[in-house]
């Protein structure tokens, strides 16, 4: 089937490289336009433009998919789908009726559970024990299309929103190829999502990210792996921010009771006071410094009284 691919960030590629290796032909790439990158904020290519210019590949880049250009294009194309993943922009009507079977999105949860732009980060959040990946039909309504197929995958107890992922970015991709071949052989029909059990997953922003340290430990726990990598935890220490890498729950009465903040710095560990027990810390990121293990950042604490996360 000839298909135009859409997606933007390194979370579609597996998808792409998939879709280049399978029987369908990929006419086209279409991702969101050149962004702001890096520590320079230079602008550059997204990941998936990266990857279809390595494979000679057609880049569509309009600012608005609703832009007459885009639209002309797509229609001179003439693909019988357009598999979506993680594109980053809403897709409108005139365009969802171009291809014969429409816009085939992959969406990182087991909908209609978690609907949004930070499925996996809400579901780590929220203490979920199992997400997975979903293919369906994209229509008007925010991920609420008629489903093709679904994978299943377990939410490990360290997994970060970065390393759960990037294993679903893998099953994912096979899954969207087997949605297509489904859909081209037309042994595979879209079912409607089921009314109950719907959630939502808004982008989680800096301001989201920080901990507060009167939540219980597991809570801490949980917000500190649903913000890495992105947008990336943090508190205050004497007004200067600090970035926090995942932590680990201590078992209880180890160590001493802490007040929510309090730090306790030991030889080869930091821990810091939840509302129930202290979590340690794992590595940190003071200010104009390199990330780094919380022990070796303690160092360089003030001493001779009470240290408290703001």
């Amino acid at each position: 089937m000839r298909l135009v691919f859409a997606g933007t960030p390194q979370t579609a590629v597996p998808s792409l490289d998939a879709l280049l290796a399978s029987r369908h032909e990929v006419a086209a790439v279409v991702t969101r336009p050149d962004a702001p990158a890096g520590r320079g904020r230079k602008l550059g290519p997204s990941p998936v433009a990266r990857r279809a210019a390595a494979a000679g590949l057609e880049l569509l880049t309009p600012a608005r998919a609703r832009d007459p250009e885009f639209l002309a294009r797509l229609r001179q194309i003439a693909p019988g789908a357009c598999p979506m993943v993680a594109y980053g922009a809403l897709i409108p009507q005139a365009a969802l009726d171009i291809p014969r079977h429409g816009w085939v999105n992959l969406h990182f949860s087991l909908l209609p559970a978690w609907r949004g732009a930070a499925p996996v980060q809400h579901a780590i959040l929220h203490g979920d024990d199992v997400t997975g990946a979903t293919t369906f039909r994209v229509v008007a309504e925010l991920d609420a299309g008629p489903v093709y197929g679904v994978v299943t995958e377990p939410i490990r107890p360290a997994d970060t929103a970065g390393s759960l992922l990037e294993r679903l970015s893998v099953t994912g991709a096979g899954l969207l190829v087997a949605t297509l071949d489904g859909i081209e052989a037309g042994t595979l029909e879209a079912r409607p999502q089921p009314a109950e059990g719907v959630s939502f997953a808004p982008k989680i922003t800096p301001a989201d990210a920080r901990v507060d340290w009167k939540l219980p430990a597991h809570a801490v726990d949980r917000l500190i792996r649903a913000c890495t990598p992105q947008p990336g935890a943090w508190t205050e220490l004497d007004g200067a921010r600090l970035n926090l890498g995942p932590v680990t729950v201590t078992g209880a009465g180890h160590p001493e009771a802490l007040q929510p903040g309090e730090i306790l710095v030991q030889r080869h560990a930091v821990f810091a006071g939840t509302g129930t027990r202290p979590v340690r810390l794992g590595d940190v990121q003071a200010p104009g410094r390199r990330r780094m293990p919380a022990a070796d950042w303690a160092r360089g604490l003030r001493s001779g009284g009470p240290v408290r996360f703001g």
